[in-house]
């Protein structure tokens, strides 16, 4: 089902599959790091009444891996995601992606990196019921001001099964359908990084499995980067690894875990901040 793409997207060198995601790093490597967060804070409101969603991050994911980042209610995962996809700014510390350092840029240059390098994949699926699928998955190229390749688009549908779904809106496909269209949009500009909030949070088992298929797939041919926050420890046993967060700071990491390891470590967390 997952055979090589035919899409035009060209697949990436492999990632060394001993790299760890929380190693520590030096200018010299840094190009081979898809995310690197070091010493992120994320501060809400001030004085005595401030919470520190994000209370110290260092995070290094080499390129072409798949991160699953779980967490019980209110350990920061939402904050994570957006400081590290530069739709949140950190109150304190530094954000790279493919080795470009994001922190001190501007909305406009933010809004270019992300529709030019990054690709977006979230719960709620996010496409616009007025456009055609065909048309939802070539929005990035359009407002990165690129000339829509109506081939590429077909490529990409084909491979994630909608062929015969282009010219179709959203509220003509089911869920699981809508988020595969959700998941050929991020991949159309080949981005360095694609960051999933919660993917499969709406769909039922057969179809996050399909879902999930997809993901894997991307990192495992084309050496994407997937980055992906869950609660649900089928989702993330699918990952490479698995990064536990606990009050605004990484617990602890699971390579390759279970489901079942994934949630009595989720359950261990879960205790400790009752």
């Amino acid at each position: 089902m997952y055979a090589a793409w035919s899409c035009g997207l060209t697949p990436r060198a492999p990632p060394d599959a001993h790299a760890s995601p929380m190693r520590q790093t030096n200018a010299s490597d840094d190009t081979a790091l898809a995310v690197e967060l070091r010493g992120v804070r994320r501060r809400y409101g001030r004085g005595s009444g401030a919470v520190n969603a994000l209370a110290g991050i260092d995070l290094a994911l080499p390129r072409g891996t798949f991160t699953a980042v779980m967490g019980p209610s209110g350990s920061g995962k939402s904050t994570f995601l957006q400081c590290a996809a530069g739709l949140d700014r950190p109150s304190e510390g530094s954000v790279r992606l493919g080795g470009t350092e994001i922190t001190g840029m501007n909305e406009n240059e933010l809004t270019e990196l992300r529709r030019s390098r990054l690709g977006f994949v979230f719960q709620a699926f996010n496409l616009l019921p007025s456009l055609t699928v065909e048309q939802n998955v070539l929005l990035p190229l359009r407002l990165a001001g690129q000339r829509p390749d109506h081939r590429r688009a077909a490529g990409v549908l084909g491979r994630v099964g909608l062929a015969d779904k282009a010219r179709r809106r959203p509220g003509e496909l089911s869920g699981g359908q809508q988020q595969r269209v959700a998941v050929a949009r991020a991949l159309i500009t080949d981005p360095d990084v694609i960051f999933a909030d919660e993917p499969t949070g709406a769909l039922d088992t057969g179809t996050a499995a399909e879902v999930l298929g997809l993901l894997r797939h991307a990192v495992d041919a084309l050496g994407a980067t997937v980055v992906m926050v869950t609660h649900d420890p089928v989702a993330a046993a699918g990952a490479d690894r698995v990064l536990f967060l606990a009050d605004g700071a990484f617990a602890d990491s699971l390579e390759r875990g279970s489901p079942s390891r994934i949630a009595a470590r989720m359950g261990t967390l879960a205790g400790a901040a009752a």
